[in-house]
């Protein structure tokens, strides 16, 4: 592999790297910059996998190279398109998000870590002589308050 191919090839390692980085956070600008990064380094492996440049394929002149692939070329130009297209509609969907929430982080699913504290709940009592993990059942205390609380008896736990 030659110096330049090389450096593509480390530079799609960095914007991968850091658009799956970005794309972890929890805030929906760095979630949106992430995916960017994503369709750039897309678009760049897609033109390194095209190969050496070539002969322009559809001119029909006789060249000593070979044709070049236009096939990475529409590909990378489709995915532009594309990348377009999504980023704008997660930039409407931030700004919706920011306006109506007043911050663009991403909350946390009540619902999903009561789901989540059930199954381990289970998996901890797995025998009638075994007992809960302790934390679990402050969690899920924890939670039934919450729930209490949203719907207006004073966080009392009332029934699920």
């Amino acid at each position: 592999m030659t110096g330049p191919a090389l450096v593509l090839v480390v530079a799609v390692a960095v914007l991968f790297a850091a658009g799956f980085d970005l794309l972890m956070q929890r805030s929906l600008i760095r979630i949106v910059v992430g995916f960017m990064l994503l369709g750039h380094g897309a678009n760049l492996l897609l033109l390194l996998a095209g190969g050496a440049a070539g002969s322009p394929p559809l001119l029909g002149k006789r060249s000593t190279r070979p044709m070049a692939d236009p096939l990475p070329q529409a590909m990378a130009l489709t995915a532009i398109v594309i990348t377009f297209g999504v980023t704008a509609f997660l930039l409407a969907l931030a700004f919706r998000s920011r306006m109506l929430l007043g911050e663009d982080e991403v909350r946390d699913d009540v619902e999903d870590h009561r789901i989540c504290a059930e199954r381990r709940h289970e998996a901890w009592a797995g025998g009638p002589d075994e007992e809960a993990d302790p934390l679990e059942e402050d969690a899920e205390h924890q939670d039934a308050e919450q729930e209490g609380a949203e719907r207006g008896n004073g966080g009392t736990g009332g029934a699920a």
